[in-house]
Parts: structure tokens; sequence; C-alpha cells
């Protein structure tokens, strides 16, 4: 599979973790777009929302609650912080492997976009 978050996950691809589970992986985002920018992802490929099925559970699951504990960690977790989930070309995914944006570090402003 040619998929860079596998690649990621398997450590043929560094990258600077900040998280880790047996359900998920979390790193720095290369292009971030906040002070805190942090990509969330399953260690099993799942390439859009739209292939998570009531097995994945648990899965979606790990990736809210390592959100939480990253916002704790890094003590935004009562300033607040953004997480996006994007599914598909028009929702804005362009790593076909699902994956949430933790971003927190400055204000954000609705709508996103």
């Amino acid at each position: 599979m040619d998929c860079l978050f596998c690649k990621i996950v398997s450590g043929d691809i560094p990258c600077e973790k900040v998280y880790e589970n047996a359900e998920v992986m979390a790193f720095r985002d290369l292009n971030p777009q906040a002070p805190h920018h942090i990509l969330i992802i399953p260690k099993q490929h799942l390439s859009t929302l739209n292939d998570f099925g009531a097995e994945h559970v648990a899965t979606f699951g790990a990736m809210g609650l390592a959100a939480k504990e990253i916002a704790q960690s890094l003590e935004v977790d009562e300033q607040g912080y953004r997480v996006v989930l994007n599914c598909n070309a028009d929702g804005g995914q362009t790593v076909f492997h699902t994956h949430m944006h933790f971003m927190a570090g400055r204000a954000f402003s609705w709508p996103p976009g």
C-alpha cells in the first residue's frame, strides 16, 4: 500500500509523534495552520470516514479521546481547541487515510471555510 500515513504508522517515515496508543497515533502536521496542529489517525488504514462501520466505533472513540488527552497535555483544554475531520475531496481531504486535525493556540472563527 502506498499510503503516507500507513508508512508513518509503520515507522518507515519519521514524524514528530505526540500521542500513541493501541488504536491511534498523533503527530504534528508538517504544514501547521495553528500553533498546535496535530493529526490524529487510526493505525488501521481506513481511507475516509465513509469506510467506518459498527466494528470501528472503538477506533473512532479512541480518536476523540486522543484529542481530549492531547488538549490536556498541551494545557489548551480550558482555553479551547478545534477538531476537524474532512471526508473526500469536496470535504477538503487530501490524504486518503482518515485523520482528525487537532488545532489550538489561537482563536478560530466560524464558519471555517
